[in-house]
């Protein structure tokens, strides 16, 4: 069997709510076992409330020159 490949959405220097717009729905088309890694700008605060109500599993680190990658997979 193969891995399965990451969905990458990057919302980085894109004005609200167009990041929280994509990155939702790249999660409603996630495959079980499929991740998301999400870029973004600054830290998504709104989303992280979003996947806590919906038991999505995420983890934030942070980039270079203060972004930041959410990697995302289902609940």
């Amino acid at each position: 069997m193969s891995a399965i490949e990451d969905v990458v959405v990057d919302g980085r220097g894109l004005e609200p709510p167009e990041p929280m717009e994509r990155v939702l729905a790249a999660l409603e088309a996630l495959h079980p076992g499929q991740r998301l890694r999400f870029l973004i700008h600054r830290q998504p605060y709104p989303l992280y409330d979003i996947l806590r109500r919906y038991r999505y599993r995420y983890e934030t680190t942070a980039l270079a020159g203060g972004e930041f990658e959410i990697v995302i997979s289902g609940p």
